[in-house]
């Protein structure tokens, strides 16, 4: 069971903007805060991934993080930033504590 107290780490959600232009008017990307918030981690999966014959390392890890309006709103395109790392967001789905009290985020990261 998730505790307020677990939640030791602060981690911030990024959600793609393409509505940004440069200077020359063009439309470019960028990655905009969503939310912050406080959250639990707990790595659940390492390993190794070859592409185009290199190798390369990767983390998967589960966040816990209050549920509320604004973490509600996160879906599996929004990046989540933590201790300098972006990583991919895999899945978000309720925690089995309750309706709305915590939601969980699986992410993974390369560590390379």
């Amino acid at each position: 069971m998730t505790t307020v107290q677990e939640l030791d780490r602060a981690i911030t959600v990024l959600r793609f903007d393409e509505s940004a232009r440069n200077t020359l008017n063009e439309a470019v990307g960028v990655w905009v805060p969503v939310v912050a918030v406080r959250a639990s981690r707990r790595d659940v999966s390492d390993g190794e991934r070859s592409a185009a014959g290199t190798v390369g390392a990767y983390l998967q890890a589960r966040f816990v993080v209050r549920s509320s309006v604004n973490t509600r709103g996160i879906v599996p395109s929004d990046m989540l930033r933590h201790e300098g790392k972006d990583w991919d967001i895999k899945g978000i789905k309720e925690t089995s504590e309750g309706r709305h009290r915590f939601l969980e985020i699986t992410a993974s990261v390369s560590v390379d």
